[in-house]
């Protein structure tokens, strides 16, 4: 699952909610947002690792934390906070790393 940051009507709290929802809370897990405007959830691939062509990342999120999957997705505050995240930094971010949202 990736939304589009170039359409603003992708980005709603509706495919917030099914972007974190499409995340296993299995593994670590980060949400990027390429320089061409994708924001998707990767999982594995965290940290700084391969950042290339991303133009922001938040911060890790530790597996079985409960940042991602269907219980996140259904947490509205926590859906709302990933969704002003994206909309406050896209298309000008106020770092690389986000880890204050």
């Amino acid at each position: 699952m990736q939304i589009n940051l170039n359409n603003p009507e992708d980005l709603t709290q509706a495919t917030v909610r099914e972007l974190l929802a499409s995340a296993s809370d299995d593994e670590h897990t980060q949400l990027r947002v390429t320089k061409k405007g994708i924001a998707y959830i990767s999982s594995g691939t965290v940290g700084g690792v391969d950042i290339d062509g991303l133009l922001f990342r938040l911060e890790t999120w530790s597996k079985g934390s409960g940042y991602v999957g269907i219980v996140a997705a259904s947490d509205e505050v926590w859906v709302m906070q990933i969704f002003n995240a994206l909309k406050q930094n896209w298309p000008t971010p106020s770092s690389d790393y986000i880890d204050i949202y």
